[in-house]
């Protein structure tokens, strides 16, 4: 599965989307978020959830900038369209 427009075009989506959540912000967290989420055979996303967080409200805020992407391409086997699982880094820089 692939987001569409290819994967600089889905990190240019969450980097203009992503609001650092204020309590990280004072207290200095940083770090990196993976989601996981199923890309179903009709290209939407379903079952977002952080697999390894870094606290402070970065966790949530990563799960809703995923949850508001668009469809993506979904992934295929044997030329037909199915479910796949993917894990995603988001990065919380200051």
């Amino acid at each position: 599965a692939t987001p569409v427009g290819g994967f600089p075009v889905y990190y240019s989506y969450v980097a203009a989307n992503l609001k650092y959540p204020l309590m990280a912000r004072q207290i200095g967290i940083e770090g990196k978020v993976f989601i996981e989420f199923v890309i179903t055979k009709d290209g939407n996303i379903a079952d977002v959830k952080p697999v390894k967080g870094i606290g402070g409200g970065c966790d949530e805020e990563a799960v809703r900038v995923v949850l508001g992407s668009e469809k993506w391409n979904p992934g295929k086997q044997g030329g037909v369209a199915v479910n796949q699982r993917m894990v995603l880094p988001i990065t919380f820089n200051m």
